[in-house]
């Protein structure tokens, strides 16, 4: 929320357009009328939007008005999810069988709606064979996820070996 909101006799304009409580438009008028009305009916003006020519104010309590804006703050917070990138680590030699418990972990990673980097970690001199092959090995495993996923980042060379990014397609 914004910490400089101006209230009442903290509005320095000479114009504002004021917007009464019902949300109406009354238009625009001096800053001292503006107050004045706001002092008949018991309310703050309060400036909505500074940068506006002339500044929008409107007449409300401001103790509804700083609830409102933290609601809305909430609300917009709740709304937006992160997606956390879950790392599942292969080597060359990993058997069929752990393939398909990392895979099917890989899966339950994509359902919960994370994104998942699978790598294929390559130590010592492993880091030289074939780029084929080693796209091949990496590959073995993403035959095996039982979600629908879609590749957001293909095979790349990363410090520990080759890694791709899977997410859940949508």
């Amino acid at each position: 929320m914004n910490k400089n909101i101006r209230i009442n006799k903290a509005i320095t304009a000479k114009e504002v357009r004021v917007i009464d409580e019902a949300g109406e438009n009354i238009g625009v008028m001096p800053t001292e009328k503006a107050l004045a009305l706001a002092e008949d009916r018991e309310l703050d003006l309060i400036e909505i939007s500074p940068t506006a020519n002339p500044p929008v104010t409107k007449l409300m309590d401001f103790g509804k008005y700083q609830y409102l804006e933290k609601h809305k703050a909430k609300e917009a917070r709740a709304g937006s999810q992160t997606t956390e990138t879950k790392s599942i680590q292969i080597k060359i030699g990993t058997g069929e069988h752990d393939l398909e418990l990392k895979a099917k972990k890989i899966g339950q990673f994509i359902k919960d709606g994370h994104r998942v980097k699978v790598e294929l970690f390559l130590p010592g001199r492993t880091k030289y064979l074939g780029k084929e092959f080693l796209a091949e090995r990496l590959e073995r495993v993403l035959k095996l996820i039982p979600e629908e996923y879609k590749i957001a980042e293909e095979i790349k060379k990363g410090p520990k070996g080759m890694y791709m990014i899977v997410e859940k397609n949508k």
